[in-house]
This record gives structure tokens, C-alpha cells and sequence, in this order.
């Protein structure tokens, strides 16, 4: 099986040598599709030189933070999971195929024949839910008078700000859109609630212009306005209501580098940052590099992390993680134990890019990069399919925490599973293993479709409609009554 047949065939571009990225990251060459089902490269794109990844020796902060470390890094995990000697999970090679012909069936259900016409993996999708099209509905809105950068500036102050409200909500949080009646759960009832703020103005100091978001606006944003905004309340409790309204006083404070963000402090204003960056070429159609959008987000966002993160000789590093199953042999440093993930500046380059691309035709270079998303979805894929099951003594520590957390008020009770806070190494290793068998999913999913050179899935189609999809429904049907993950993680409502 391509699991664990493949070889490593991937090399990029880099200033002066080529840095080779191991397991599947070849396969992510195909360009990703902008609505009219062009692409986001182009045919000069493999001449764009990209930078190399710091040197971990040198500046080992910087190595974890860049978007290089996330495969570099969870590559040693995989290489134990295809030996299945995990510290946490057992690995049945044997569900391997039945795993790829389950995410094939996904999305053949869906999009057969015409997979050309799967969207990116980003937050556009979720503002659709119900089939409904309110992202182009909110720009129909608008008057002619505002051009194409404004509106895109404006997506981009939407999107961020809904992604970063995009934490787990718990079981019990529902929200019922004010325009069509409708009860939202999770992602999309996360993501329609925060349209639906950022058209009242929640989120800017200009009450002529409610649709952006700003610096002074989010500084104004408290508990109890959040609180209505999201419509909580005892009888409809949210995970992490005081951390998400942290988190976005957080965001308010970022926003006031004004070389990023502008003088009035938007997200948006990252765009005239992107066009203006020297890396950026000024062909027919601008094409930014991944390592600028990477850098604006991975820095510009840098002080919204909460301190007790991981640090490295003092820096922040965010979402990276010590885990066991790093190599640390003697003398050993300590950035060698650590695996980065950066989930969310990750599904921030997924989601901005699509707006950059769909209103002002803006391609990427290098979008190979990045990585499946390691988040419960996706890694609960592997569980419900029986290719990844927790140790025995894992499960049992599990289920006493969820059993624990089960005695606070609003807390999920039913449908019992392993419950682990995001620090636990159980939950770091699954995150790891997950990236990796992401990228080797991608190659056997498309081996089966019958997908070849051009045609070929890219690793943001098949996390849209294949892997993200399928781990969603798998929960569903496992759990029906709270459709949660095989494995629980406990959430603060701050950024994952």
C-alpha cells in the first residue's frame, strides 16, 4: 500500500540549496482551484524561488515556527507509526486501505466526476452552511463604490477574526441565525454567528462602516457582549467564553503593528503588505509566496499565544508541543523534543488565500508547504476507522478525566470517550501521526480516483472533502447523540 511503499520524490527551491521534504509532500503539486475552477499557480511558478527554513542549530526558535518544521518535525512520528511503535496507539496496518476506501466513497458521493470542482479546504465553506451563499450575499450587499481591494480587505477582517472564534464549542451551543431562522452547531454555527456580528458592526470602532474589523473595535469587545453576540446563555453554554473574548483583546493589541496592519489596525490591511513585499511578483497576476503570508501571520499574530506555551530561550513558539517520541538522544537539545504544528496559522493561509484569489486573482507559490490540519476531525478519522486505538492504560486515564470534567456544569456527561488536555503528549502524538498519514492519504486516495499529473487532488481538496468530512460523519454515526471525537480535548476557548 502507498503508506508505506512510497518514496520521497518532493524539492523545492530554496536560496541556494534544495531542501527536500520527506514523506508525501510531492503529491501536493496540483494547483489549488479558485471558483471558476482555474488554479491558484500558474506555469511559472516553478520558478519562483523560495527561502530555505532557518537553521535549527542557529536559531532553533525560528525553526519551529516556520512552516518547513511542521513535516520536518512529525516525520519521526510517522516513521514509529509505520513501525507501529507509537508511545500512545496501537496501529492496525490492516485498516489502511479500508481507512483510503472510505474517504474515496466520501468523496465520489459528493463531487463524482467532477472532482475539479472541489473547493480548498477554508472557513468560505463554512459561512455556506445550509447551502446557503452568504459571502457572496454580504458582497452583493455592498455598493459598487467599494473596489475589489476594499472587499477583499474586508473578507480578510472577517475571516480571521471567525477563525479565531472557530474553537471547540461544546455539545450543548447552538446558534440560531437572525436572517433565516436556522440552528447552527460547531464550525458552521460558529462561523455564521461571527458573520452575522461582524455585519451588526461587533468588531469595528466605525459605525458608519460595521463591516470591518479594527483594533479600537475589538479593545470594546467584552465577556457579556460576546456573550449576546453568540446568544449564551445557561441553557445554551459555549466552551471557553472567556477565553475567546481574551483572545480577541489579544488580536486588538497585535493589530496595532501598523507596518502589517495599518494605521487603523485591520486585518485587511495585510493585503497592501502582501502586494508591497519585495518577494511578491508583479507578473500578469500577483503571485505571493507562502513564506511571506506565513511570516505576516506566524509574527504579526505572534503576542495572541497564551505565555505558557512553549518557549524557546525565551521566544514563544506556540503551537508546538515537547512529545516522548521525539528523538533525544545525547547530548540532545531541547528544541529536538519538540513538534510544531501551527494549526491555526494553517487554516488562516487556507481560508485567506481564497478570498486574495477569488476577488483580486491572486495566486500562491508554494502552497505545497503547508500540512493537513491536525485537529480531532481529521485525526479521528484514523481512530473510528480502527487504524489508530489508544493503549489500554491511555484509555483508562482517558476516561477518568472525561468522567471528572463530566462533574462541572455544562460539561459533556454522555457518550463517554478519552478526555486529555492539548498539552498531553497522547494528544501531541495523534496530532503528529496525523499530519503524516494526511500526506500519505492524499497519495492513495488520488491512486485510487484514478487522479494523475494535473488532475491530481491537492492535500486542501481532500481535507474538504475526504478527510475533514469523513472523520465529522464517522463521529455522527459513532456518537450520535453528541457526534464529539473518538478522543476528547479540553477546551479554554483560546487558540489551538
Amino acid at each position: 500500500m502507498g503508506l508505506f511503499n512510497r518514496k520521497s520524490t518532493s524539492r523545492i527551491h530554496t536560496n541556494g540549496d534544495s531542501s527536500s521534504l520527506a514523506n508525501s509532500a510531492g503529491s501536493l503539486k496540483s494547483p489549488l482551484p479558485n471558483a471558476n475552477g482555474t488554479s491558484f499557480t500558474s506555469p511559472s511558478m516553478a520558478d519562483i524561488v523560495l527561502p530555505g527554513p532557518p537553521d535549527p542549530i542557529l536559531d532553533p526558535a525560528a525553526y519551529l515556527r516556520s512552516i518547513y518544521a511542521v513535516r520536518q518535525r512529525s516525520r519521526y512520528i510517522i516513521v514509529n507509526a509505520k513501525r507501529n511503535q507509537l508511545s500512545h496507539f496501537d496501529v492496525d496496518l490492516s485498516k489502511w486501505k479500508e481507512t483510503v476506501a472510505y474517504v474515496v466513497s466520501i468523496i465520489k458521493r459528493d463531487y463524482a466526476p467532477d472532482f475539479h470542482q472541489i473547493p480548498p479546504h477554508g472557513r468560505w465553506q463554512h459561512f455556506e452552511a445550509g447551502g446557503r451563499p452568504r459571502v457572496d450575499q454580504l458582497l452583493a450587499s455592498w455598493p459598487s463604490s467599494v473596489d475589489n481591494q476594499e472587499r477583499a480587505r474586508r473578507l480578510i477582517d472577517l475571516f480571521l477574526v471567525s477563525v479565531l472564534l472557530d474553537a471547540g464549542a461544546g455539545t450543548r451551543w447552538s446558534y440560531k441565525s437572525k436572517e433565516s431562522g436556522k440552528l447552527y452547531r460547531r464550525s458552521e454555527g460558529l462561523a455564521i454567528a461571527s458573520l452575522e456580528m461582524f455585519k451588526a458592526g461587533y468588531f469595528s470602532s466605525d459605525s458608519l462602516q460595521p463591516c470591518q474589523v479594527d483594533s479600537t473595535g475589538l479593545k470594546r469587545l467584552t465577556v457579556q457582549l460576546l456573550a449576546k453576540g453568540l446568544q449564551v446563555s445557561e441553557s445554551n453554554p459555549i466552551m471557553g467564553l472567556e477565553g475567546r473574548t481574551g483572545l480577541l483583546s489579544k488580536l486588538a493589541d497585535a493589530l496595532q503593528n501598523k507596518a502589517l496592519f495599518g494605521m487603523d489596525g485591520r486585518p485587511g490591511h495585510m493585503l497592501d503588505y502582501l502586494l508591497s513585499h519585495p518577494s511578491t511578483q508583479a507578473s500578469s497576476v500577483p503571485i505571493i509566496t507562502i513564506p511571506t503570508l506565513w511570516a505576516v501571520l506566524i509574527n504579526g499574530l505572534a503576542s495572541i499565544w497564551p505565555t505558557s506555551r512553549t518557549q524557546i530561550d525565551g521566544v514563544a513558539i506556540g503551537d508546538a508541543w515537547p512529545c516522548s517520541s521525539m528523538p533525544s538522544s545525547p547530548p540532545g537539545q531541547l528544541w529536538e523534543t519538540i513538534v510544531p504544528f501551527h494549526k491555526l496559522t494553517q487554516w488562516l493561509c487556507y481560508s485567506l488565500m481564497v478570498p486574495m484569489s477569488r476577488l483580486l486573482n491572486i495566486r500562491f507559490a508554494g502552497t505545497e508547504l503547508l500540512t493537513g490540519l491536525p485537529e480531532y476531525r481529521n485525526g479521528g478519522l484514523f481512530v473510528d476507522t480502527g487504524f489508530l486505538t489508544l493503549k489500554e492504560h491511555d484509555r483508562q486515564r482517558g476516561i477518568a478525566a472525561f468522567k471528572d470534567n463530566a462533574t462541572v456544569k455544562g460539561q459533556p456527561s454522555m457518550e463517554v470517550v478519552p478526555l486529555f488536555t492539548t498539552d498531553d503528549d497522547v494528544i501531541v502524538e495523534w496530532r503528529a501521526v496525523t499530519v503524516g498519514l494526511l500526506d500519505d492519504l492524499l497519495v492513495d486516495v488520488n491512486k485510487l480516483l484514478g487522479l494523475q499529473g494535473p488532475n491530481k487532488l491537492t492535500l486542501a481538496q481532500m481535507l474538504e472533502a475526504g478527510s475533514w468530512k469523513g472523520g465529522r460523519e464517522l463521529a455522527e454515526v459513532s456518537r450520535p447523540n453528541t457526534k464529539e471525537p473518538p478522543i476528547m480535548i479540553l477546551s479554554d476557548g483560546t487558540v489551538f
